[in-house]
Parts: structure tokens; C-alpha cells; sequence
């Protein structure tokens, strides 16, 4: 099979296309067909090294496909499904657990599909596993407009939350047009002062100088989430509130309300770039450079 190999770690010239061995489905879980492969941030950490993984390694973790064989019960040869690659997703071929995947339903396209188990998921479980977030309350999304925050957006106004968004200005009318209430643009307000003391959860999908810029967003009793930064934990107790930071762990069940939601149209998945395979350097400059809107997918 073709499949995008890193034999070390580097610049994006490090991904290769190559000819490799097709991975072998253990107990328990299934030899997928890829029809698409979405990228997320971990996918370019691991290739420069900024994250561990043994090497060589086929990167990429968000899959949709269509079964090829199955060592699992309840997926049949043929049935189309999305999820955690157990092998890596950037490869005409994935194995992946029964327990990481779900049945993609029918209206909800292979690019689409292949764009929810990281970022959707992230998002879930971070607003209402970690943050405990309800109807009625506040959430500041910081990084409204990314893969993990344009989703968070859309869930946490389906729950019935409050929602306030932060991003640069480019992308205002794209996270109200989510359904965002209101939207700060970081570039010209502070938005500690914006939004202050109102946040029953800030969830912080940006990581690095951001995340102590939510601190001032939280209500006494509130909670910050973040994803991609150590949690100012001290800095949160002297208000009266907590950080946690949040890693996510793949789950089938919530893969299967996040798609369901798709389907009906009540979450929209924002998909900036369809790349083939062969463009997998450039799908990765475009993530590194940290302003895509929504996700990028990869095709084999």
C-alpha cells in the first residue's frame, strides 16, 4: 500500500510517500479501506519531535473509510466507519479498534467523518466531561475558529450555553455564523477585561501566552480547560477557581452523537483544504502556520 512514512524527525520534506506493508488487524479490531484522513496538531509535533513516537512511524490518528476486514464484533466487511487509526491514518490502509470507532452515518461524507475523532471529540470532552458544562451557562472558546474550536462553538450552543468566542478578526463573521453570541478579536481588545469574571468554563484550544489570558474570563467557581498548555493551576485557585488540563481518549459512543449531529445539520464541519496524499507537506505547513480555519483533510 502507499502511505505517507517519517523515518525521522524534521521539516515537512521528512514525509515520504512510499510502498510499505499493509497493517495486519489484531483481535478486536478492523483492517479499514482510507477514503479520508483529516491532520491535526499532533501529527507535525510527532514529526519534529515535539511529542514521542518510535520511528518509523505512518502519522495520523482521524480516519473514515469503509471496512475491509473485520477480527471485531459488530463491523462487517463493507460497513463505512470513522475513528481512531490504531496504524495511522495517512495510508491507503488503517487498522483501528472496535472500541475507536463508530458506523458513519450516511449523511455525513467520508471528509467530513474523517475530520471529528480528534477535534470533535477534544472538543466534547473537554466542555462536558472535564468543564461540566449546562444549558444556561457561560463558555469563552478560545481559538474559536480552529479544528477543535469550531466545534466546541457548535456543542456548546446545541447544550444551550452562552457562547463567546476569541480569534482575530478574519474570522468573526465565520464563528457568530456557528452560532457564537459574541465574538472578541484578541488583536485589538484584552479579552481578560472584554470578558470578565463571566466564564462558568473557558476552554483554551490555543495553548502558549493565551492560556493565562482566560484566568480573568472565569466566574469564582469556574473552571479553565486547556489542551494544549500546562494548567495555571495556582494562578486559577487565588480566584476561586480551577484549571485542569484536558487529553482526550477516544470513545465510540460520543464519535456517534458528534456524527449524528452532523448529520442532522446541527453541527457543521468546516473543512479549509481536501489535499490528495501526495500533498501531505503542504497540509502540514498549512497546520503548523496555526490560522487554518475548521480542518484539513488528506485523501489517498
Amino acid at each position: 500500500m502507499r502511505a505517507i512514512v517519517v523515518r525521522e524527525t524534521g521539516e515537512p520534506d521528512v514525509l515520504q510517500l512510499e510502498e510499505t506493508d499493509a497493517p495486519e488487524p489484531s483481535d478486536g479490531e478492523v483492517l479499514i479501506v482510507v477514503r479520508a484522513a483529516s491532520v491535526n496538531p499532533v501529527d507535525w509535533k510527532y514529526r519534529r519531535g515535539l511529542a514521542d513516537k518510535p520511528l518509523p512511524a505512518i502519522l495520523g490518528l482521524d480516519v473514515s473509510g469503509t471496512v475491509e476486514s473485520s477480527r471485531a464484533d459488530g463491523f462487517a466487511e463493507g460497513d463505512d466507519v470513522f475513528g481512531w487509526a490504531a496504524s495511522g491514518g495517512y495510508a491507503e490502509l488503517a487498522t483501528a479498534s472496535a472500541s475507536a470507532i463508530a458506523k458513519k452515518p450516511a449523511a455525513v461524507s467520508h471528509e467530513q467523518a474523517a475530520s471529528i475523532p480528534v477535534a470533535g471529540i477534544t472538543a466534547w470532552q473537554s466542555l462536558f466531561d472535564r468543564g461540566g458544562l449546562t444549558e444556561g451557562q457561560t463558555a469563552v472558546i478560545a481559538g474559536a475558529a480552529g479544528g477543535v474550536g469550531h466545534f466546541a462553538v457548535q456543542l456548546a450552543k446545541h447544550a444551550g450555553a452562552r457562547v463567546i468566542g476569541t480569534g482575530s478578526a478574519r474570522n468573526r463573521d465565520f464563528v457568530l455564523g456557528l452560532g457564537a453570541d459574541e465574538y472578541v478579536d484578541y488583536t485589538e481588545q484584552d479579552v481578560g477585561e472584554v470578558v470578565s469574571g463571566v466564564a462558568d468554563v473557558a476552554f483554551d484550544a490555543v495553548g502558549g501566552d493565551t492560556t493565562e489570558t482566560l484566568l480573568p474570563t472565569l466566574r469564582e467557581g469556574g473552571i479553565l480547560v486547556t489542551i494544549a498548555a500546562a494548567p495555571p493551576e495556582e494562578a486559577a485557585a487565588e480566584r476561586g477557581a480551577r484549571a485542569v488540563l484536558h487529553v482526550t481518549s477516544p470513545s465510540a459512543e460520543q464519535l456517534a452523537r458528534v456524527a449524528d449531529l452532523v448529520a442532522s445539520g446541527d453541527v457543521r464541519v468546516e473543512i479549509s483544504e481536501v489535499l490528495p496524499l501526495s500533498e501531505v507537506k503542504r497540509a502540514h505547513e498549512l497546520s503548523e502556520s496555526g490560522h487554518t480555519r475548521g480542518k484539513i483533510v488528506l485523501t489517498p
